[in-house]
């Protein structure tokens, strides 16, 4: 476990603070780079992990807030975003927009706003838990504050 946060991490805490956000950062003893990985550690659900998932769109990046239980349709959200190509995107589109590495992409904390879609699945739980911004780091939230905290639109993903 690291002794101080990642400079990413600070940076998604200090957005969460700004945003009012009420969940504080936990760092987990191993990384979590999956949903899985993280429920195994927090003991909850994996539908309780709000993934975090970069798409390309169109050039521009998306970002999908999905049930650890989900996996996305790339075309249903191409339609949901009106952008008529949706891909994965590379570890260094994800880097570029998010300013944080694949498998702790937090939903705030990036250079600048990145669109959002936020599955409504998670609305299901009463706690959800997303990334702090490095693979070692979630924060506790829900589902409403996703979306506020983001800007984000609810969407079904799957």
């Amino acid at each position: 476990m690291p002794e101080k946060l990642h400079p990413t991490t600070v940076r998604v805490a200090e957005a969460l603070r700004e945003l009012g956000a009420g969940g504080e950062i936990v760092v987990l003893p191993e990384s979590a780079p999956t949903a899985a990985a993280a429920a195994a550690q927090l003991g909850c659900e994996v539908g309780a992990i709000a993934n975090s998932l970069i798409f390309d769109a169109d050039g521009a990046p998306l970002l999908v807030l999905t049930s650890g239980a989900h996996r996305v349709d790339v075309e249903l959200i191409a339609r949901t975003a009106g952008a008529a190509k949706v891909r994965r995107a590379t570890p260094e589109f994800v880097r570029a927009a998010t300013g944080q590495p694949i498998g702790g992409v937090a939903p705030v904390g990036h250079p600048a706003p990145v669109r959002t879609l936020v599955d409504t699945w998670l609305a299901k739980h009463e706690q959800v838990w997303a990334a702090g911004g490095h693979p070692h780091t979630v924060f506790p939230t829900t589902y409403e504050e996703l979306l506020r905290i983001t800007d984000g639109t609810a969407a079904d993903v799957e």
